[in-house]
């Protein structure tokens, strides 16, 4: 006999490694506009904080830069590596972890929603935000408004797309992952 406890901690583990993966494929799908890329690789982390318990979707993104960190080719431009990670564009790297974590946080204290979602996941994409570029300001030594020409307002667009295909996309795959 299985245990159901053990069980749901090999699914959730199974479904971090799926959307580290996941994460990894879509930050290959960029358009390069500047010393930042637009990605697709926020969609996955959106997903996985609306699907995943919170403490699973920190997991995930914790997995996804480690991987990177330890040199696999998982982010933009098939790179890796503590340069990549620590380099200009790190920040936002490393804000998908609390990205994640906030917006599967507040998902389950909202409710799954659609318009919950979409408040708990553009809560989310701005803590990225403010990761990503503090993080750029030191590294570069530009000015609060250049990072924020530069890093922000060209994604805000894409970003909202992405906010909602994945608040939409969530409660349909939920259905499916409840009959697996």
């Amino acid at each position: 006999m299985s245990n159901p406890s053990r069980r749901m901690n090999t699914y959730a583990l199974v479904l971090c490694a799926l959307f580290a993966a996941l994460t990894a494929v879509c930050a290959q799908i960029t358009i390069p506009i500047g010393p930042v890329p637009i990605s697709l690789s926020l969609l996955p982390v959106l997903l996985c904080a609306a699907l995943m318990k919170k403490q699973y979707a920190a997991l995930t993104m914790l997995v996804y830069m480690v991987m990177g960190l330890i040199g696999l080719p998982v982010f933009s431009n098939l790179t890796g590596g503590p340069g990549k990670l620590f380099g200009v564009t790190g920040g936002y790297i490393i804000g998908y972890l609390p990205c994640a974590f906030i917006a599967s946080w507040m998902i389950e204290k909202l409710g799954r929603a659609y318009w919950k979602q979409l408040i708990a996941m553009l809560v989310g994409v701005a803590v990225c935000y403010v990761f990503g570029t503090v993080w750029f300001i030191i590294t570069k030594g530009v000015t609060l408004s250049a990072a924020l020409a530069m890093c922000v307002t060209p994604f805000l667009p894409g970003d909202a797309v992405k906010i909602a295909l994945a608040a939409f996309l969530s409660d349909r795959l939920e259905k499916i992952m409840k009959t697996v």
